[in-house]
């Protein structure tokens, strides 16, 4: 019988997650580890896991063959190289929020589009100031979006984007063939060629080492004057001292944030005051059925493991995702 490891620290959904799997797959002894002495003691035996890793318990999982990571992208540091030699086969819950990021990201195209970004500050100043008949509007089917990262919720937001005439670009490291409403597929190094012919560019992409500080002055500098840089992916991605000056100089039009190098973002940050400046606090994935996406994953891959079919979502670990 397989033995399934939850390490600590424990929640009640997470233990609620080890019962469920305790009783659709018959085939794994499910143990809950609620203390790091237990993990470190259960873990020699473990076939499988779920949770965050240390070497030390690396150090000491001799039989272990899969793990499922907790997040989409676990905090940097997650695959510490103990775990990225270790042969474990990791997993991750890719795919649960795609359709409330996406429509996040939607959110940001569409004020912009309609000159929310310029209103909602005169909203609060009490000011009726419209601008001329047919201008501060983007027309969406004469407007590009670049999206950089074509995966799960990038492929979702393609599709969104498509349906308002937008045409999409991508940039993808493991894509080959366009996903629907993608119109040109191109590799990472394309990028800089791409920027500026797009008026949005919306970053969809984990903290990986060669994704941190991928926007910065220059990148921001390729861009039209006239577009809008929109992250929901992770803020180690974009360089915010680069972006505020950016939107400060009129380098690019505004700019949708959900995400950023620090988090939260200070109270006394300069992004708070930019211009045409839309900001969320780390909340475009919120809405409902999360858990029970996760827990889907979990057993299913958990079924997956003791059948030694192939699992979902499994992880590159020497490049984080």
């Amino acid at each position: 019988m397989a033995k399934f490891l939850f390490v600590p620290p424990q929640t009640s959904t997470t233990r609620q997650w080890a019962a469920t799997v305790s009783s659709q797959v018959r085939e794994m002894q499910v143990v809950v580890a609620e203390t790091q002495d237990d993990a470190l003691r259960e873990i020699a035996e473990a076939d499988a896991a779920f949770g965050t890793l240390t070497p030390e318990l690396v150090g000491r999982a001799n039989k272990l063959e899969w793990l499922q990571a907790p997040a989409i992208a676990p905090p940097a540091g997650y695959y510490f190289p103990e775990l990225q030699a270790h042969p474990v086969v990791v997993t991750n819950f890719r795919g649960i929020f795609n359709d409330h990021i996406a429509a996040h990201i939607m959110m940001f195209v569409l004020a912009f589009a309609r000159g929310l970004h310029r209103y909602f500050p005169l909203q609060l100043q009490h000011k009726w100031a419209p601008d001329r008949l047919d201008t501060g509007v983007v027309h969406l089917p004469n407007s590009t979006a670049l999206i950089v990262g074509v995966g799960g919720i990038g492929a979702e937001t393609a599709l969104k984007c498509a349906a308002f005439g937008i045409q999409v670009l991508g940039v993808d490291a493991r894509l080959r063939d366009s996903p629907p409403g993608v119109m040109e597929l191109h590799r990472p190094d394309r990028l800089d060629d791409l920027l500026p012919r797009a008026d949005f560019v919306i970053l969809t992409i984990p903290h990986t080492p060669e994704t941190e500080g991928l926007m910065n002055a220059a990148r921001f500098a390729r861009m039209k004057r006239s577009a809008f840089f929109i992250n929901i992916g992770r803020g180690m991605t974009t360089r915010l001292a680069d972006l505020d000056r950016a939107l400060r100089e009129g380098t690019i039009a505004g700019a949708g944030l959900d995400v950023f190098e620090q988090e939260p973002l200070p109270s006394d940050h300069p992004l708070w005051s930019a211009p045409n400046v839309l900001i969320t606090p780390h909340t475009a994935g919120f809405g409902p059925y999360l858990d029970d996406r996760r827990l889907e994953i979990i057993v299913d891959n958990a079924k997956r493991f003791v059948q030694k079919q192939p699992l979902r979502n499994v992880v590159d670990k020497a490049l984080w995702f």
